[in-house]
């Protein structure tokens, strides 16, 4: 079994701010087993607790680089490709090099994403748009189902269909 070390706790959790990896791929990297880990989780309170603000640490980022994305493609974005062709050529001593014939740079443009703009209407603005449909049942002219019906009926009704669910 490894021994327990700040120097190793740094490495796990360095790792898990930086990026999403599996417990067996942590220990594989920082070179202890899972099982030292999970060890280290139950009787460590310190490294459970320095795990936890990793995994937080790396889950806030994470949603900042969401929030980032997003809104790229709220707006929209340019960008430029670079194209290189090249041809073989051989140098002074005959040995092949290969030689660019053209770069070109071309500028492109992405439109905004309408699944992004509902995505951020929907879930910043609720009050003002919805992605939801709401259906309402009703009965012949818009009357309620249930209106002429006693509400010592409608009881009975929901205890037998309670009845039937529990079977």
């Amino acid at each position: 079994m490894a021994k327990y070390n700040k120097k190793i706790v740094k490495k796990i959790t360095d790792l898990i701010k930086k990026d999403s990896y599996t417990i067996a791929e942590l220990c594989s990297i920082s070179g202890i087993h899972v099982d030292t880990y999970y060890d280290w989780m139950g009787k460590k309170s310190e490294f459970s607790e320095a795990i936890k603000r990793a995994r937080e640490e790396f889950r806030q980022s994470s949603l900042v680089e969401c929030e980032k994305s997003l809104i790229k493609l709220i707006k929209g974005y340019d960008y430029e490709e670079k194209k290189t062709v090249y041809i073989d050529s051989k140098d002074k001593q005959g040995i092949s090099k290969p030689k660019i014939k053209e770069q070109t740079t071309t500028k492109k443009h992405v439109p905004p994403s309408l699944g992004a703009i509902i995505h951020y209407q929907t879930n910043n603005d609720p009050e003002n748009w919805t992605n939801r449909q709401n259906v309402e049942l009703t009965g012949k002219g818009g009357k309620d189902f249930f209106s002429s019906v006693p509400d010592e009926e409608l009881d009975k009704r929901i205890a037998e269909l309670e009845k039937k669910m529990k079977k």
